[in-house]
C-alpha cells in the first residue's frame, strides 16, 4: 500500500501496513515509510 510520508515529502510504500476503522466508522491504514522508518497514515474510501 502507497501512503504519503511527511519525513521524506514523497509517496513511498508502507511497510507492515495494517488497516483499521477510526473512533467516526470510517476506514485507515497505518503502517512505516520503508526509506526512514517514520509512522505513516492514510485515510481510505468506505469500502
Amino acid at each position: 500500500m502507497e501512503g504519503y510520508c511527511v519525513k521524506c515529502k514523497a509517496k513511498k510504500e508502507m511497510k507492515d501496513s495494517k488497516e483499521l476503522t477510526m473512533k467516526n466508522g470510517r476506514n485507515a491504514a497505518k503502517g512505516k515509510c520503508t526509506t526512514c522508518g517514520t509512522s505513516m497514515f492514510k485515510i481510505l474510501g468506505n469500502k
